[in-house]
């Protein structure tokens, strides 16, 4: 009986989902010069994507316990203290496991777990605030992951901190400001029922595209300049040609909802989500080929 409850819980952790943010990954590595451990790699990669990421997932989850679709999960089950006890478990692992790659990268995971636990604990629940949490989002899932990921791998303080290697860690940052309000277009009235003034909500449904619209555009206009300055044009048109199909579909969705307001659901938020997650991690990816 008690397996069942787990098993009925676990789809609340979303790891499919967590897969949608491998972009950073993929980018972080991409970024570095040196030869690194596939082994370690690998290692990051289940750390955050398959430990870390879930958790925060669940215990965001837990709290928000949301009646409508959730990121990855139509028709999320109900919350039940068996989930709990799951967040707390792969929270346990991320940290065990990131400490056999490396104790800085372990405490480096820990910090992120703790920050994800008051985005959405109730008695910090930093989501409240659109400014902050996006701030928050933005530094947390874009360039501290961006750092950590190469952290993980073993890269030189002199890689970490060279300033095209900072320079690109801000470009990720600028995505996740780009990406993140786009999530929150189909959960206005959830959030709203919650108390919840995210920025999306704050800025409505037309803002949220424009303002997503600049900060991408920005971040794209920042890593040309910085694989230029690297000297590294391919990458330049590896990005180029990935991003191809994403700025289609944003363009095409953009204007589905300036048009009618009902097109910001959530199987197009999960269809955007998708695409520009294969596409940019398939970019990075290739970037590691040369």
């Amino acid at each position: 009986m008690a397996i069942t409850k787990y098993k009925k819980a676990l789809p609340l952790l979303r790891i499919p989902f967590s897969v949608y943010l491998m972009p950073v990954f993929w980018f972080g590595l991409s970024a570095l010069r040196e030869p690194f451990s596939p082994w370690r790699a690998a290692g990051v990669f289940v750390v955050l994507h398959l430990l870390a990421y879930p958790a925060s997932n669940g215990y965001n989850s837990y709290y928000d316990r949301d009646e409508g679709s959730i990121g990855g999960l139509r028709t999320p089950p109900k919350v039940s203290p068996e989930l709990l006890h799951l967040v707390w478990l792969f929270d346990a692992l991320a940290v065990v496991g990131g400490w056999l790659l490396s104790p800085v990268f372990a405490g480096l995971v820990a910090v992120y777990l703790l920050v994800s636990k008051a985005y959405s604990y109730e008695g910090i629940r930093l989501k409240k605030y659109p400014l902050l949490s996006t701030a928050v989002v933005v530094v947390f899932q874009g360039a501290y992951t961006f750092l950590m990921t190469q952290v993980g791998v073993g890269a030189s303080q002199g890689q970490l901190l060279a300033p095209d290697n900072l320079l690109l860690a801000l470009v990720s940052s600028l995505f996740l400001c780009g990406s993140y309000p786009l999530t929150q277009v189909y959960q206005h009235a959830e959030d709203a029922r919650r108390g919840d003034r995210t920025l999306s909500l704050r800025l409505g449904l037309r803002g949220t595209f424009v303002f997503a619209g600049l900060a991408l555009a920005a971040g794209a206009g920042l890593l040309a300049y910085a694989y230029l300055r690297r000297h590294e044009p391919t990458h330049l048109l590896l990005f180029l040609v990935a991003t191809g199909p994403v700025v289609g579909l944003f363009g095409r969705w953009a204007w589905a909802v300036w048009h009618d307001e009902a097109a910001a659901n959530f199987d197009r938020t999960m269809r955007m989500n998708q695409v520009s997650s294969l596409c940019l991690s398939l970019a990075f990816a290739l970037m590691l080929l040369f």
